[in-house]
């Protein structure tokens, strides 16, 4: 059997991690080159030029031209933590390093920290990658199916009905062959009807995208929406896996729905979702950049806004 390379291609070894980042000065370097990359900015007028001074244990930059103090942190996820950088970095690299998830319960045993601090720094490193995910369009090929997050609970509604269950789609854009795939979004919607669908469509799918998918009668919505859609025949005890045109979007649920189970033996389908789900798109889709992945979420968590425990629990998987 060929070796996958993907698989096998090279990540950032834990060696080279605590090289780059294994102290305190090294994350702030690199935290300022991830934030400011082109140098300072100021957050309030765009001024280039500032003084530096320490107050309170923290280094302030001041604004020459409007004045306006910031920190490093402030504006951005890290804004207000009380962590040592050093353990926001390790935290991002061993949920970008690890072939399988990492649940919130493991992290806190690899970090040191209680199982809340834990459960915030996950929560907040998968926020970063829904709103990374969030924009995201397919364009080529795509293979399109849907599916359901959680199972039924003991004197619930039992199949589709059940008010454990949340339904998402997952969506593959692959090469011409239909061979390779390329970029993947999974993303949880309010049902599977003619008005959920028709929204997915205008947001997911780039004007040229091509569909591939089953017999569920609201992707129909996707013709509505002029794309060209083939409708395939998987059943007839063939595997969905072999199906020309379902293979990947099989694949890759098939492989979700393991990891998911295999890590997470509690999540609460009707809020967290959505980040779960835009985990393993995020994952996956930089699947090829292993070396360079924890510092691309790190550099993402720099250019998101705060967001506080109380909104990280608030969450939902409204789509809008």
């Amino acid at each position: 059997m060929a070796m996958n390379m993907i698989q096998f291609q090279s990540g950032l070894s834990l060696p080279e991690f605590l090289e780059l980042y294994g102290t305190e000065a090294k994350c702030r370097r690199a935290l300022y080159r991830w934030r400011w990359p082109a140098g300072f900015r100021c957050p309030a007028c765009g001024g280039r030029h500032r003084s530096s001074f320490r107050r309170g244990g923290q280094t302030l930059y001041q604004c020459r031209a409007c004045q306006h103090q910031t920190t490093l942190i402030s504006g951005t996820l890290l804004a207000s933590t009380k962590l040592p950088l050093t353990t926001w970095l390790l935290a991002i690299y061993l949920l970008t390093s690890t072939k399988t998830n990492l649940a919130a319960l493991e992290l806190k045993r690899h970090l040191g920290v209680c199982y809340r601090t834990a459960w915030r720094l996950k929560h907040k490193i998968m926020q970063a990658m829904a709103e990374q995910e969030k924009s995201r369009q397919l364009s080529g090929f795509v293979q399109i199916d849907d599916a359901y997050l959680g199972g039924e609970r003991n004197g619930g509604k039992p199949g589709r009905g059940s008010e454990n269950k949340q339904p998402f789609l997952i969506a593959v854009s692959t090469d011409a062959a239909l061979q390779h795939p390329t970029f993947a979004v999974i993303e949880p919607v309010r049902a599977f009807d003619n008005a959920s669908l028709a929204d997915w469509v205008q947001r997911r799918l780039a004007p040229e995208a091509e569909a591939f998918t089953d017999g569920l009668g609201c992707f129909r919505r996707i013709e509505v929406a002029g794309h060209a859609h083939t409708v395939l025949q998987t059943g007839g005890g063939r595997a969905a896996t072999e199906v020309d045109g379902a293979r990947w979007v099989n694949v890759l649920l098939s492989n979700l729905k393991r990891a998911l189970d295999g890590v997470y033996h509690a999540i609460r389908q009707s809020k967290y979702a959505g980040r779960y789900l835009a985990e393993a798109a995020y994952r996956f889709n930089r699947r090829f950049k292993l070396r360079r992945m924890a510092g691309q979420l790190a550099a993402d968590l720099m250019g998101c806004k705060p967001c506080p425990e109380r909104l990280l629990r608030a969450a939902s998987n409204s789509v809008h």
